[in-house]
């Protein structure tokens, strides 16, 4: 795959990258059921086989256990070696219940945490997961971000899920490597203001969710929605549940009909809809097998023309 490159870092990254959010397994809050470890490192490995360049992971994920198998899978793999992004800033209970801490000293033990499970000295993006209702702690939060990077715990800094303002702000404390916000044709909020701020100051973006979390792969169908695992968080998803199921289904129909044209599956197109637009440097594409590997890894070579892009958004509100 071609590659390029992430804000103002060094990092060139091919167009799709590994994520890691469903690997992590059941047992929290926002689990995507029973996962087999096996299966997760041979996706991995297929990804990368396939030429992807990146894994993006996060502490919260399985409360560490998504970080851990990435660590295995890059043990046993032979290959050139991925760079490696993980997020701190959501910490977690014996429960699995999820909250969010952006104290300087939580963030610090959540770095030297991360640096153990994932194996490695450095880490190659560190993002702030979410902000907190507390402007302040927000503030302190990135502060001790860029002293990690001062220290060289970490090459490079970002953050997911802010808005402008917040990275306004956050840009008056250091510089903003890249954001991570969700993008889909289901979610398209970003392209208002978020995505043409990030294009202005020359910041890297980097989207998660680009298939909806797998409704628009083509493989979700009324039934496996209705019959998702108890502890997999999409359940009570309304995307996921009626009157809106059915709009989405629709959806997937007409990605079907142009993914069927250039033998490319509907999550294909999902994804290279999203990698379109020119503020947009990577996507971020679970997959839990080597056999959905397959099916989406590919996006990153693949362009809409114009006439596709407008069959595909008739209809959407």
């Amino acid at each position: 795959m071609h590659t390029r490159k992430l804000g103002h870092s060094d990092l060139y990254i091919t167009p799709v990258g590994f994520g890691a959010w469903a690997i992590g397994g059941s047992g929290w809050k926002y689990a995507w059921g029973p996962q087999d470890d096996t299966d997760s490192i041979a996706a991995i490995h297929r990804a990368l086989e396939l030429g992807v360049n990146w894994i993006d992971t996060a502490a919260v994920y399985g409360m560490g256990h998504s970080e851990e198998v990435v660590a295995r899978a890059l043990a046993s793999w032979s290959g050139p070696r991925p760079y490696v992004f993980t997020k701190c800033g959501l910490r977690w209970d014996e429960r699995g219940q999820v909250y969010n801490v952006l104290k300087a000293d939580s963030i610090r033990r959540e770095c030297e945490d991360s640096l153990r499970r994932l194996r490695v000295e450095v880490i190659d993006l560190y993002q702030i997961h979410w902000p907190t209702g507390s402007a302040t702690e927000t503030d302190e939060g990135w502060a001790a971000m860029a002293q990690l990077q001062r220290e060289g715990k970490v090459h490079w800094i970002g953050m997911s899920n802010f808005d402008v303002e917040q990275l306004q702000r956050a840009q008056a404390i250091a510089p903003i490597t890249a954001l991570q916000p969700p993008y889909s044709l289901i979610r398209r909020e970003i392209q208002a203001e978020i995505l043409p701020f990030c294009q202005r100051e020359g910041m890297g973006v980097i989207v998660y969710s680009p298939m909806a979390s797998g409704l628009l792969t083509g493989a979700m169908t009324r039934e496996r929605a209705a019959n998702l695992a108890t502890d997999d968080w999409r359940r009570l998803d309304p995307e996921f549940n009626e009157p809106k199921l059915s709009q989405n289904l629709a959806l997937v129909e007409r990605l079907r009909a142009v993914g069927a044209r250039h033998g490319r599956s509907p999550g294909e197109v999902a994804i290279a809809w999203t990698l379109r637009h020119p503020a947009v440097t990577g996507a971020i594409v679970g997959a839990r097998s080597a056999m959905q590997v397959e099916g989406v890894m590919g996006a990153g070579d693949f362009r809409l023309s114009q006439e596709e892009i407008a069959a595909i958004e008739r209809g959407l509100n």
